[in-house]
């Protein structure tokens, strides 16, 4: 039999364009008013700098930028992925027993709400002076770890009750009521939770850059404050923008996941008939 695909209404083929054209409008016009403003007041490159000199800050250390940006992504991505699984497996033991999440629980609500600031320095003794780069994962870690258990957790114990009871009825093990039944109703609580940890990853890792403040660390974070101490912020700017860039990037990866794992069944990614 031969399937024909749907033919996409001209109202979607508007609504996509305007999706991406509306978003670089507005971010061209804010850059022409930036530029003409900065003009026109004839503030100083040192409090505001033009964009048209933070492109050339851009280029002309280009580089050494995509050298920190490179340092700081490898950290969030590992943080991420750490996060990610040591997330869902402690989900699957705290849906298990809840002897298990009664006891350790807490625990992990209190490393969420230490600010991570305050324990870098204790991270960075324990580790060595000479090892920043393991201390920066630890604390990126730190920062995003809990969206990926509170929300695993969450989506774990929201399975259908009654489904379970009579999975359980027919003799099934954990094992296939945990593959079959829990783990596809937590999957969009799992990628909620993944696409806040992408984000709280990077800022994880920046802020510990930021506490590390050791010449040994040459991220993006390392790059703002070296730019400060030397009053040279056209290319403070460029590295904030790339920060800006990266951090964007992640979460549109994260939503292009969760689209392409959802579309087909989920509420949240299905399109409306109607």
């Amino acid at each position: 039999m031969t399937v024909i695909a749907p033919i996409p209404q001209r109202a979607d083929y508007r609504g996509t364009v305007l999706r991406i054209l509306l978003p670089i409008l507005v971010g061209i016009a804010f850059l022409a008013l930036w530029q003409f403003l900065v003009g026109w007041l004839q503030v100083p490159k040192f409090v505001l700098p033009k964009p048209t000199l933070i492109w050339t800050a851009l280029i002309a250390n280009f580089w050494s930028l995509m050298g920190s940006l490179w340092f700081t992504l490898t950290v969030t991505i590992e943080a991420f992925v750490l996060a990610v699984v040591g997330g869902v497996a402690l989900a699957v033991l705290f849906s298990q027993s809840e002897f298990i999440a009664t006891a350790f629980f807490p625990y992990a609500v209190i490393l969420q709400v230490t600010p991570v600031v305050s324990i870098a320095p204790l991270i960075i003794i324990w580790v060595g002076y000479d090892n920043v780069r393991t201390a920066l994962l630890i604390l990126a870690w730190i920062v995003a770890f809990f969206p990926v258990l509170s929300n695993t957790t969450l989506g774990l114990r929201s399975t259908d009750h009654n489904l379970r009871n009579l999975m359980q009825l027919y003799g099934a093990s954990r094992w296939r009521i945990l593959t079959e039944i829990q783990f596809p109703s937590a999957m969009p609580y799992l990628l909620a939770g993944m696409k806040i940890s992408g984000g709280l990853s990077l800022i994880g890792a920046v802020v510990a850059e930021f506490v590390a403040g050791s010449g040994t660390s040459t991220g993006l974070a390392w790059r703002i404050i070296e730019s400060g101490n030397r009053l040279d912020i056209p290319r403070m700017f460029a590295a904030l923008g790339l920060l800006s860039f990266l951090g964007i990037a992640i979460f549109g990866a994260m939503s292009a996941i969760e689209y392409l794992l959802l579309r087909h069944w989920h509420e949240s990614a299905v399109r409306r008939e109607n």
